[in-house]
């Protein structure tokens, strides 16, 4: 196969072309994974040539951010860096959504000791707080900046307006939205956006949550604290039709002798050298296979085939139920 390794870019800082979603160490997709494993995948995947590791301080309330901390701190200087702000635990013990301004520097103050760093590379607001104005939080994260504890700005789940109102306070280095064969809506325009303002798009879910890698043959086999059971697309009927779409998928992926898992990721790849899938894993099997993907060379033919196949009207259901949907801020395809 052609080679398709080269680093790719965040505000500057190079990195490999797929980084590792730290989340399901410690988060979303039943318990926590074993310690002795979580530091193992994480120290292999920094031996493997991982360069970006992403992380949040709500993943597992502040336990993943301490679990990175841990493992990777004496190899700081090796890797970039990725943590977000803006959605925590409330009073109540509950996520929360807050981007004030004090909440954020006390949340970034929290991080930098559970990350055992003095600096976080790259700082995303996880959500925006749509009762705060966006430059308000931005200006919080700029003033970060300026005081040497953060050293870029990211935003995650935001529509291009919101990015753009944003980069008007301070550069923006990185967007993260949800984007993969099947959840299209950073085609509408923040992709537009974030390539005329220079921002990276880093590709959160680029597997579809283990759906594109067919590693999902039964929700029978999911924790009942999994986060997909409360997914539209997850559901059983919408998951019965969806699984239809795999056909293709693992028809071509054989042709070119490489996984589904592969073939998606190299999708994303082949969509513009600004795009950073972030795929997670607990297991070190796929963690290799997923990082075999950055040597995958597509044609356009076949990549305009499979976004044909995966059209937005031909996915059943919504990546994210009702109430979660009004918490974030991307386009919508017309009738979703």
């Amino acid at each position: 196969m052609a080679q398709n390794t080269q680093t790719r870019a965040i505000a500057g800082m190079p990195v490999f072309p797929i980084g590792l979603g730290c989340m399901g160490l410690s988060h979303g997709y039943g318990p926590a994974a074993d310690p002795g494993r979580a530091e193992a995948l994480l120290l292999g995947a920094l031996d493997l040539g991982v360069t970006l590791f992403d992380t949040a301080a709500l993943y597992g309330f502040g336990h993943n951010e301490e679990l990175v901390g841990r493992v990777l701190s004496p190899h700081r200087s090796r890797f970039v860096l990725a943590s977000k702000c803006g959605l925590f635990r409330g009073p109540d013990g509950k996520r929360q959504i807050d981007g004030r301004p004090e909440t954020l520097r006390r949340t970034c103050e929290d991080s930098l000791r559970r990350l055992r760093t003095d600096v976080i590379d790259l700082y995303y607001l996880h959500r925006w707080d749509k009762t705060v104005p966006i430059e308000d939080s931005v200006g919080a994260l700029a003033d970060l900046a300026r005081a040497g504890k953060i050293r870029h700005i990211g935003l995650s789940e935001v529509s291009a307006a919101t990015l753009r109102r944003a980069h008007a306070v301070h550069p923006v280095a990185a967007v993260q939205n949800e984007y993969s064969l099947w959840s299209r809506n950073v085609e509408i325009a923040v992709l537009q956006a974030c390539r005329e303002l220079g921002t990276a798009l880093v590709a959160f879910s680029p597997l579809g949550r283990a759906f594109l890698a067919d590693g999902l043959p039964s929700l029978a086999r999911l924790s009942d604290t999994d986060l997909r059971l409360r997914m539209p697309r997850f559901q059983p009927e919408a998951f019965e039709r969806n699984q239809r779409l795999l056909d293709l998928l693992r028809e071509r992926a054989r042709a070119l002798d490489c996984t589904p898992a592969q073939l998606a990721l190299a999708w994303l790849l082949h969509q513009g050298p600004d795009v950073i899938p972030i795929p997670g894993t607990t297991d070190p099997a796929h963690l290799r296979e997923n990082l075999a993907a950055a040597g995958l060379a597509l044609d356009d033919g076949l990549c305009a085939e499979l976004a044909a196949h995966f059209q937005h009207d031909r996915v059943a259901g919504d990546r994210y139920g009702p109430a979660t949907l009004t918490e974030i801020d991307t386009e919508q395809f017309p009738g979703a």
